[in-house]
C-alpha cells in the first residue's frame, strides 16, 4: 500500500498531532500520502480535498471517532478502499485502533498479515411523483423522523412490494448490524453481530405498543410512503438530511457494494460490547 489517505476529525487538535505522529512514523518508506487540507494547512504540508482523497488512495486512515469514519465510508462507497479507524477518544464501536496503538501496529499495515471485514451499507432512493429526486448511501442507518414540535408521522410500509402495515410513530429507523448500536438501540432494538447479512426495522416512539422492531434478511427491498406528517426528515448516518414531502416514497435496499474495514489483529467484539455499554456493571 504506497498511496495513504489520511482524514482528521474537524477541529480536534489531537487528531492533527496523531496525523503528525504517522507522518514521523512513516517517512522514508516511499508512500504518497493525501492529507485533508484542513489538516494539512497546520501541518504546512500538500493538502486535498476531503471527497477526492478516496479516488486518490489504496488505503485510507481516519483519525477521529465512529462519526467521522461513517461520513468517510459513505464517501468511499462503491470504491472498494479499505479504511482504517483511530480513536482519539472513548472506545468507538468500529474504529480499529486507539492512538496509542497505532505505532505498535505500524509494519501490519505494509506486510500481508493484515485482512479486511466488509459491511454491507445500506441504499435509500427518494421517490416523488414516480421520479428518484435523490439517492443516498448509509453504513450505520437510514431514518425517517420528525421535528420535535410536530405532530406523529403516518407511514405505508411495503416489503418486496408487498403491503405490510400501517404505523404511526415518531419515525422508523432502517438500520444495518454495524448501526444496530446506534440510533436504533436506543429505540429498543437488538443488537446484531456487524458481520451478518441483515438488516433492522425499529419503529420510533410507536402509537401503537405492537410495532416492534424486525430483523430481515438483506435481500429485501423496503418502501416506505409518507402517508401523514409535517417536517418529515430522512437522514442518513445522522449526518445527512433531506427534507421529505406527504406522498413520498422512500426506497430502501442492501447497497451493491460493502464497507471494507482493514483488521490488524483480533477485535474482541463482545468486549468492546461489556466495555462500551457496562455489561456487567
Amino acid at each position: 500500500m504506497r498511496r495513504i489517505g489520511v482524514v482528521a476529525k474537524k477541529g480536534e487538535p489531537e487528531a492533527i498531532e496523531a496525523v503528525r505522529e504517522l507522518l514521523r512514523l512513516l517517512e522514508g518508506r516511499g508512500s504518497e500520502f493525501f492529507v485533508e487540507s484542513e489538516v494539512a494547512s497546520v501541518l504546512k504540508i500538500k493538502g486535498y480535498q476531503r471527497k477526492d482523497i478516496p479516488s486518490m488512495a489504496d488505503i485510507i486512515i481516519v483519525f477521529g471517532g465512529d462519526g467521522t469514519l461513517l461520513g468517510v465510508a459513505r464517501l468511499v462507497g462503491n470504491l472498494g478502499i479499505p479504511i482504517l479507524g483511530v480513536n482519539l477518544g472513548g472506545l468507538g464501536f468500529i474504529t480499529e485502533l486507539s492512538r496509542d496503538e497505532v505505532r505498535g501496529n505500524i509494519e501490519m499495515i505494509f506486510s500481508e498479515k493484515c485482512c479486511f471485514e466488509e459491511r454491507i451499507m445500506l441504499s435509500a432512493d427518494v421517490y416523488r411523483e414516480r421520479k428518484r429526486i435523490v439517492q443516498h448511501n448509509a453504513l450505520n442507518d437510514v431514518v425517517l423522523n420528525k421535528s420535535a414540535l410536530s405532530r406523529m408521522v403516518e407511514l405505508d410500509i411495503n416489503i418486496n412490494k408487498q403491503y405490510i402495515s400501517t404505523i404511526r410513530a415518531d419515525g422508523l429507523i432502517i438500520s444495518t448490524p454495524t448501526g444496530s448500536t446506534a440510533h436504533s438501540l436506543s429505540a429498543g432494538g437488538p443488537i446484531l453481530y456487524p458481520t451478518l447479512e441483515s438488516f433492522l426495522m425499529t419503529p420510533i416512539c410507536p402509537h401503537t405498543l405492537t410495532s416492534r422492531p424486525i430483523v430481515l434478511p438483506d435481500i429485501f427491498t423496503l418502501e416506505i410512503k409518507i402517508k401523514s406528517g409535517e417536517d418529515v426528515y430522512l437522514t442518513l448516518d445522522g449526518q445527512a438530511g433531506f427534507p421529505l414531502k406527504i406522498a413520498d416514497s422512500v426506497r430502501i435496499k442492501k447497497a451493491d457494494y460493502k464497507t471494507k474495514f482493514l483488521v490488524l489483529h483480533d477485535r474482541d467484539y463482545f468486549k468492546i460490547l461489556r466495555t462500551k455499554l457496562k455489561w456487567g456493571e
